[in-house]
């Protein structure tokens, strides 16, 4: 494994390799995050290959001033830079929900630089669809469990017997709407979103719909090789998904779980993109 950070664009940007062979860009989602929630699951996938990682401007090891611009066309930006400074002609991205539709954007700026897309739980190529995310979510949020097990872990004073079993499952708990099963949100890699970058990110973006674009710059048949893989019970609508797929010239494989299949069901995860990244 190798960690570094690098300069581009005005900017510092951390990034992690690991593996080796083909190489492999693996996008995280957020936006604002960083790519550690993504491990160990993910490294599943660097045996025959290289996952190239990093963290997003304006999101963990990568901060930016505030007055840094965090914008969509800023993430595509550094994608480009990154691709040049790796030496690479032509990508294989790997994006996980906000990085799905990161993966999208560049391929809709650069799509003679596109081999394969493989987007997992992709946020959607509308703004209405991201709209219907964040009402399901919220209403998952506000089931009557949520707040009894939040109000339980406040009372049971973990927070000063152990501090840090206190900070797993409140993070458990913050997160518990994204999975079809909310207990399998104690095995996901806690992380932080930074609400700057995640704010300006969709607000960059208003109220976009990419289709007729994607349409547009791909037409029927000339798409790049790519793979969706969906939650059945993923808060992100499985229906923006198909819609995407079929732009794309594909359809999707659909999983049950929420919207972390990496973690809720590592083994098909791993089996449903091991064929379809380039490997040695």
């Amino acid at each position: 494994m190798d960690q570094t950070t690098v300069d581009l664009n005005g900017v510092r940007i951390y990034t992690r390799r690991v593996g080796d062979g083909p190489p492999v860009v693996v996008l995280h989602g957020g936006p604002g995050a960083h790519h550690d929630y993504l491990l160990p699951q993910y490294d599943r996938l660097a045996r025959g290959r290289t996952l190239l990682y990093y963290d997003q401007r304006g999101g963990g090891r990568s901060p930016v001033p505030r007055d840094t611009p965090v914008g969509w066309r800023e993430h595509v930006a550094d994608l480009e830079a990154l691709r040049d400074r790796w030496g690479l002609d032509r990508v294989t991205l790997l994006g996980y929900s906000w990085g799905g539709l990161l993966a999208m954007l560049y391929a809709l700026e650069h799509p003679a630089r596109i081999d394969r897309l493989a987007l997992v739980s992709s946020a959607s190529l509308t703004a209405a669809w991201r709209d219907e995310f964040e009402r399901r979510l919220a209403a998952r949020m506000a089931r009557p469990w949520v707040a009894r097990a939040r109000a339980e872990l406040t009372t049971a004073g973990l927070s000063r017997t152990d501090p840090e079993k206190y900070r797993r499952l409140a993070f458990a708990l913050s997160v518990a709407g994204y999975f079809h099963d909310p207990r399998h949100a104690r095995e996901m890699t806690p992380f932080r979103v930074t609400a700057r970058t995640q704010e300006a990110v969709w607000q960059s973006l208003g109220p976009y719909d990419f289709r007729a674009r994607l349409k547009q710059t791909f037409p029927d048949g000339t798409a790049p090789r790519s793979r969706l893989v969906h939650g059945i019970y993923d808060p992100m609508p499985l229906e923006s998904a198909r819609e995407t797929a079929a732009l794309l010239s594909t359809g999707v494989i659909e999983l049950a779980t929420g919207h972390a299949p990496h973690v809720e069901a590592t083994e098909d995860f791993v089996r449903v993109l091991d064929p379809f990244l380039p490997r040695a």
